[in-house]
């Protein structure tokens, strides 16, 4: 049967709420304004948008060009994968410590994950300026952002989600006496392992995507090729690096979809 009750209305707001609202609107022009924002520019984009695409298209298809940026695809693949690899095995025993009720008592909790707020709150091309400082330009020193913004990300929800499985199975050994490590070896991290591994292949994602522009700053992969071409007005080859991290990114990220819906629809 067809229900015609009319929809809820909204509630008239009272007088704080609405002072509330208007104070949240004034935020966002004031933050527009900080911005910059201006509608003239706005305006008179497109056609200065427009001029750089006939100036880029066609994209320098050459064989030379193709060459000398498929290898640095691949360098920025191998500076991806290996961070991100390196890095999800560090956040184990990283979330061990970050999760709470498991190995560690709440001091060493709470203080695992200010730093793994730390980390996440400098951005990876940050700290890939740092590492370039430390360890000096090249691949290694994106490798090494990589795998400590993946420390960051995959701690902290590492830890999470140990603390959200199913208690039973770790109380049952508990109570049969089983020491703390052997509970979480047990019975926490098998519980946990199909998040660990969605959690997983979001780092690697991620990872890609921030491998991808690592080279701006001399920590290797293709964003040198792409800074190059923009700072001497290649366009052709600045697009054509462009659609190869495109096409890439979208790749990595369709293979991971895939790979995460297999892995919930064997869970369930």
């Amino acid at each position: 049967m067809t229900d015609l009750t009319a929809p809820a209305r909204f509630e008239r707001p009272s007088a704080v709420t609405f002072l509330g609202y208007l104070a949240g609107l004034v935020l966002v022009f004031w933050c527009l304004s900080g911005a910059g924002f201006s509608m003239d520019k706005v305006m008179t984009s497109p056609p200065r948008f427009a001029d750089f695409l006939s100036r880029a298209f066609p994209p320098n298809l050459s064989g030379d060009v193709l060459g000398r940026l498929g290898w640095k695809m691949v360098e920025t693949l191998q500076i991806a994968v290996a961070g991100a690899v390196l890095g999800v095995i560090l956040s184990l025993p990283v979330a061990l410590l970050a999760a709470r009720g498991l190995i560690a008592g709440p001091w060493v909790n709470q203080t695992t994950r200010i730093v793994l707020g730390f980390i996440r709150a400098v951005p990876d091309i940050a700290w890939a300026l740092v590492f370039v400082v430390a360890v000096g330009l090249g691949p290694f020193a994106g490798m090494l952002a990589i795998l400590i913004d993946t420390v960051g990300f995959c701690g902290r929800f590492f830890a999470d989600d140990m603390e959200a499985t199913e208690k039973g199975p770790a109380e049952s050994l508990t109570a049969t006496g089983a020491r703390r490590l052997d509970v979480v070896a047990c019975a926490t991290i098998p519980a946990a392992m199909p998040a660990f591994v969605s959690t997983a292949l979001y780092a690697l994602e991620k990872a890609v995507r921030s491998s991808t522009i690592l080279g701006l700053v001399g920590a290797g992969g293709i964003g040198i090729e792409l800074k190059v071409g923009f700072d001497l007005f290649d366009y052709p080859t600045a697009l054509t690096v462009i659609l190869m991290i495109a096409v890439v990114v979208i790749g990595i990220e369709q293979l991971s979809g895939h790979a995460r819906t297999k892995i919930i629809g064997e869970q369930r």
